[in-house]
């Protein structure tokens, strides 16, 4: 048996347990400082603060007179999880139709996505910091029936409140990179308890499935990745192509970009811009991964000379500049309608790459650099079916996305591939519910007629 494997002994998980008390406990004046800097910025951060600590104004929601509703608690932590959980609550809706939901987030672009999924009955919180005390208030004030974590999020005194609540604990749209894995191997003291006192793991993939085997976890298969279950918006799709239109040039983007990126793509375009005209030259433009960014991003581009054009400034459609900014939210998948070819965020520094499905299913062709460690099967999927083109620098990846604006059909079979190749993997979402329902149906009746823990 390999060493990280071995299972902690007693003395070993409560070393373990005790120092990580002591020290979520210590940082919490760091948290609430961090915050009040957040919400600076992002003024959603400020709000409901003592949830973070859970102390709660609001009632938990409760079932209907004689009704037989689960009370299901997802836990999406930012808006990309966020997104995933809405795929996966509307199969869960289609199983439960009277179910409530106990939806919480951990930033505010997550918690204000997550407000738009809201029914009468359901309620919404921020996720309660990990200290003891914290968790077991959560868990004692809105006693969820079953709950649903969304991929990477294992926090030891939440999932131990939880499972010492009677609440069973699914790991939904499962990944774990090899990066994270090594990172929890190297706590296994307190960390393969966290990832054995799930319920079950329910894998992206066969290598996230080996992967959170290793970490402690219950695997109970290979499901799939949700995020292929996204419904394109027709709306969003016809504003990108509009914008397209009146802009009369193609577009390349760098989406979701991270920080150092857009200085790497701005010196990429400055060089190409010295040795061609404006009008032989596509038309720029990045999009932002996080929106606090926003103003540093618009600043880093006149402060090289390059005019800027701001997506919240359009009031007729985009205006002539070097650079367009889109900083808005919910609006990528008009965005991804808009360009040419995108290059894909958080690719091209080692942050393991961003989401390229949602680009894939807008028929956008994707331009990757080396790191997509959070993301390597969907990678090598596109890879596979001609939806994607890797490179292993900003320079390189920038020429790639040229290449595709100077050849149009090779546009268009990238373009159809990367349709395909979207619609290939779909199903994700109803497979994870009804793995869900089987666990929640193995619940006790409790003593007000709902199946589970009350």
């Amino acid at each position: 048996m390999r060493p990280e494997s071995s299972w902690p002994s007693a003395w070993q998980q409560a070393t373990a347990q005790a120092l990580y008390d002591a020290a979520v406990w210590l940082v919490q004046p760091l948290l609430r400082r961090k915050l009040r800097r957040r919400g600076a910025a992002e003024p959603g951060y400020l709000h409901a603060v003592p949830e973070r600590f859970g102390r709660y104004a609001a009632a938990p929601p409760r079932p209907q007179p004689g009704g037989q509703a689960p009370l299901v608690w997802i836990h999406a932590v930012s808006l990309g999880e966020t997104r995933a959980a809405a795929i996966l609550l509307g199969a869960l809706r289609a199983q439960w139709p009277g179910m409530r939901l106990l939806l919480t987030n951990g930033t505010a672009t997550g918690r204000a996505a997550g407000a738009r999924l809201l029914q009468a009955g359901d309620a919404q919180v921020w996720q309660p910091w990990d200290t003891r005390g914290a968790t077991r208030r959560f868990i004692a004030r809105y006693r969820p029936d079953v709950a649903v974590l969304m991929e990477t999020e294992i926090w030891p005194n939440l999932v131990r409140a939880s499972h010492d609540a009677g609440v069973p604990l699914v790991l939904a749209n499962a990944r774990l990179s090899d990066k994270s894995m090594q990172g929890a191997l190297r706590v296994r003291w307190l960390m393969r308890p966290a990832y054995a006192r799930l319920q079950a793991a329910l894998a992206q993939t066969e290598a996230d499935a080996v992967r959170l085997r290793r970490a402690g976890a219950p695997v109970a298969g290979v499901f799939g990745n949700v995020k292929f279950d996204a419904a394109v918006d027709a709306g969003l799709v016809q504003l990108g192509q509009r914008w397209r239109a009146q802009g009369q040039r193609p577009v390349v983007m760098l989406a979701s970009s991270r920080e150092g990126e857009e200085a790497a793509f701005l010196d990429a375009v400055q060089a190409l811009m010295q040795g061609a005209g404006p009008s032989q030259q596509p038309q720029w433009m990045i999009v932002p991964r996080h929106p606090q960014r926003f103003d540093a991003v618009a600043a880093l581009v006149q402060e090289r000379g390059l005019s800027l054009s701001r997506r919240s400034q359009w009031q007729h459609g985009p205006e002539p500049a070097d650079v367009w900014l889109g900083d808005s939210l919910g609006e990528m998948t008009a965005y991804y309608a808009l360009a040419t070819a995108a290059l894909l965020g958080g690719s091209f520094e080692p942050l393991g790459g961003q989401n390229m499905i949602e680009a894939a299913a807008c028929g956008c062709p994707v331009v990757m650099g080396p790191h997509t460690f959070n993301f390597d099967e969907a990678a090598a999927q596109a890879l596979r079916f001609d939806a994607a083109r890797r490179v292993t620098s900003m320079e390189e990846g920038v020429q790639a996305a040229l290449d595709l604006v100077a050849n149009p059909a090779l546009h268009e079979v990238m373009a159809r591939a990367s349709r395909i190749f979207a619609r290939k993997y779909r199903g994700a979402a109803a497979r994870m519910a009804r793995a869900i329902a089987k666990h929640l149906q193995a619940q006790p009746p409790g003593p007000d007629g709902n199946t589970g823990p009350t």
